[in-house]
């Protein structure tokens, strides 16, 4: 089997715009989460969200590639040139037929369905833009990626609402690890903070409908109520060890885990127990031929729902006995928000970066500690600690659990 490698990072995220700023908001307990600019809230019963900050499509985009791109497409996109530069890859020196791009969404072109629907509604059937389709369909961020890098690989994308971006790098992982690839730029990208995606989540009674800034995604603690809705894209560059070494690549970490699961419980809450959960872990774990106790670091799912961080909390113990109250666990969403689809990407980076910089993420706007999560969060500041293993967890709607186990890259 393949041994794979991360040689390239890219994101977007509420708390920068590039893995750098993303990296430094992290360690600096920056809170990304504010009143929402993109739409009028009056009428709505949720003010707050995790928003890009400073964006203009312009910066990044011509106006007529502008025009024909959904946001969600305009992250990825983002988010994956970054990766292919900080990876100093050659697509030119490479068999592009052994590059591929596996980003996945939650959701897809949410704004774009939102303004057709309302020009059909309001106008007329004749109206409706004839790039409708391309712009709104989830593919279109690996298929948009892959055009704009000239990848011939195998072009996919993973729809596991929250776990869609931890799927895309777990199967990316699984591909190379087995040679059909030696490249393929992998993660997610979000782009769902609209009137519809927020009445939407708001009447599941999914999304927080607190006020203050600092006490609405507060992962694991007592009063949570609800998560915040993020947005932007994470993306990594996966590539097979003697191909990166081979043209004297930069090599991040190592993935030597991956599990995969399904609860079928419910199509919004997790299993009471954990379990689905408990066997992603278990699988990743497996997989990377290590034990339990051996992790030393987990960012969890946390998106401060009250299911989800008790549930998250018990998987955790039932894969780690004893040890569970040695790993350490921290939720990103608290500065982040709930990127949705997106999530696992640029969570996948904060592990990559904690192995690289052996500093652990806080679970920051952490007060009330609650009995039913009593794990070592990292309350509110980072650690500076060396750690050897750090798992990322993912666990979507409709059941879905995704876990990735990262190593410090040691050659």
């Amino acid at each position: 089997m393949n041994r794979v490698v991360i040689t390239g990072l890219g994101a977007i995220t509420p708390i920068g715009n590039n893995v750098e700023e993303f990296w430094e908001g992290i360690k600096n307990g920056t809170c990304g989460i504010d009143e929402i600019k993109s739409f009028d809230t009056t009428n709505f019963k949720v003010k707050l969200a995790g928003e890009i900050k400073n964006y203009s499509s312009e910066n990044y985009f011509d106006k007529k590639a502008a025009k024909r791109l959904d946001k969600f497409s305009q992250y990825a996109i983002i988010a994956a040139k970054e990766a292919v530069k900080n990876s100093k890859i050659n697509i030119e020196t490479e068999n592009a037929e052994r590059f591929g791009v596996i980003v996945g969404t939650g959701i897809g072109g949410l704004i774009t369905i939102e303004e057709q629907v309302n020009v059909l509604t309001t106008k007329s059937p004749d109206r409706v833009s004839p790039m409708f389709i391309p712009m709104a369909i989830g593919n279109m961020a690996a298929g948009n990626i892959a055009i704009e890098i000239g990848a011939k690989g195998e072009s996919l994308s993973v729809v596991t609402a929250c776990s869609s971006a931890t799927h895309s790098i777990g199967e990316a992982y699984r591909l190379i690890k087995h040679g059909y690839q030696d490249i393929i730029l992998a993660g997610g990208t979000e782009a769902s903070i609209t009137p519809i995606g927020i009445a939407g989540f708001t009447n599941i009674k999914a999304l927080s409908l607190e006020t203050n800034k600092s006490r609405a995604s507060i992962p694991f603690d007592k009063e949570r109520n609800g998560f915040v809705m993020g947005e932007g894209a994470g993306v990594l560059i996966l590539e097979e060890l003697e191909h990166a070494k081979n043209r004297g690549a930069k090599i991040y970490a190592e993935i030597v885990g991956y599990g995969a699961t399904s609860d079928a419980y419910h199509i919004t809450s997790p299993s009471p127990d954990g379990e689905g959960g408990a066997r992603a872990m278990m699988n990743a774990i497996k997989d990377a031929g290590i034990k339990p106790k051996q992790v030393d670091y987990i960012n969890a799912h946390g998106t401060s729902t009250h299911l989800n961080d008790k549930c998250e909390t018990l998987a955790i113990k039932t894969v780690f006995g004893e040890a569970s109250q040695n790993v350490m666990v921290s939720s990103t969403k608290g500065n982040t928000g709930h990127l949705l689809g997106a999530a696992g990407g640029i969570e996948a980076i904060a592990c990559i970066k904690a192995l690289e910089n052996s500093f652990i993420p806080p679970t920051i706007n952490y007060k009330i500690p609650d009995e039913e999560c009593d794990l070592d969060i990292v309350p509110n500041k980072g650690r500076q600690k060396d750690i050897l293993y750090a798992m990322s967890n993912s666990l979507g709607f409709g059941g879905h659990n995704s876990s990735i186990l990262f190593k410090k890259y040691i050659g």
